[in-house]
């Protein structure tokens, strides 16, 4: 997917893995921590693949679920799905909408965010 260099800039320097999808639920573009966590899932090579590719039954019905909540709702942009704390993670994962000038719904990205920044006062 062609980044300008500026969001390209923003979507790179999150520390957490940054996976964007477009509205086929098609991978786009992975920032380099989602190249080094689902390295052994194929890493940069998962572009061009279904994200339900890389999910369990479950997952698919929430992340199908929230696409469509976020498609037939414009206020809707940021849905949690679930809170990860395995292999010392503490995140809380949400599935964030990308929308175009209208609202109308273009692609969609999972977000981590980490609990333990909020925990230790760091933000």
């Amino acid at each position: 997917m062609n980044l300008s260099p500026f969001f390209k800039g923003i979507v790179d320097a999150d520390e957490k893995a940054v996976v964007i999808c477009d509205v086929t639920d098609t991978i786009v573009y992975l920032n380099p921590a989602a190249v080094r966590q689902y390295a052994k899932r194929g890493g940069a090579a998962l572009v061009g693949q279904s994200i339900f590719d890389c999910h369990n039954q479950r997952s698919r019905e929430i992340i199908a679920a929230n696409v469509a909540k976020m498609k037939a709702d414009k206020t809707v942009n940021k849905i949690f799905e679930f809170h990860k704390s395995r292999d010392g993670c503490n995140d809380d994962v949400y599935c964030a909408a990308i929308r175009d000038d209208n609202g109308e719904l273009i692609g969609y990205y999972e977000k981590f965010e980490d609990k333990n920044l909020y925990k230790n006062g760091e933000i």
